[in-house]
């Protein structure tokens, strides 16, 4: 059965025969889709030109297994242009999506939350707090999202104690060790305040610890792109 057009965004293609591309596409409503799209023939040249990333399409498809096959795209005039740094970020947003979000499952709210961090990074050139509300926000809708208000206990947050993370338990309150952060810095995580360059170290050394078991062992492309770019 074919679908209803929907919008739709391309986050990594890669060859899959003479004549086919293989997509991996995040759908409106839907979660990330793997799609086969034809490349070969009079509209070749023309196809190649739109199905590029960064641009929101218009997408009808069909097919009820674990590959779709592409019917009709369109381009629309809703186009992010990213430059510099925000490339390097766009193109990390567009690995980890592709990388962490489960295929075939239905995570309706996974296209809102990259379209609204793409925009931003087309609109702010402090990248940093970008990507972390991104990470975060990530996290959460795949069902591993932490607390950063209260402790694992359930008790909010202090902010003059210090807290240390246990994997799938959450955050305890201990003394000054190692690997702790104050819980001043988790309220302001909380509240998406990175103002403070502490905050931002901490929230980055804690979305790489929750990401990693979702990433694996091969780790991301696009982040050691980034850090060669520096």
């Amino acid at each position: 059965m074919d679908s209803d057009f929907r919008q739709a965004y391309l986050l990594h293609r890669r060859p899959y025969s003479d004549s086919q591309v293989l997509l991996d596409v995040l759908v409106e409503g839907v979660g990330q889709l793997k799609m086969l799209a034809r490349v070969k023939g009079k509209q070749s040249l023309k196809h190649n030109a739109q199905l590029r990333p960064f641009s929101l399409l218009l997408l009808q498809y069909a097919g009820r297994y674990d590959f779709k096959y592409v019917n009709r795209f369109e381009p629309t005039d809703h186009q992010v242009h990213l430059l510099g740094r925000q490339l390097y970020c766009g193109l990390y947003l567009n690995e980890l999506t592709q990388r962490v979000v489960p295929t075939n499952e239905p995570l309706e709210q996974i296209f809102a939350l990259y379209q609204l961090h793409l925009t931003r990074l087309a609109e702010d050139d402090d990248v940093e707090p970008i990507l972390r509300s991104f990470e975060l926000q990530l996290l959460a809708e795949l069902g591993f999202g932490v607390e950063l208000e209260f402790d694992a206990e359930g008790n909010p947050v202090n902010p003059k104690k210090a807290y240390k993370y246990v994997a799938e338990y959450g955050f305890i309150a201990v003394g000054r060790e190692p690997d702790t952060i104050p819980g001043s810095i988790l309220l302001a995580m909380a509240n998406q305040d990175y103002q403070d360059l502490a905050v931002r170290r901490a929230a980055k050394w804690l979305t790489r610890k929750l990401m990693a078991p979702l990433v694996g062992r091969q780790g991301l492309k696009s982040r050691e792109l980034f850090i060669t770019k520096k």
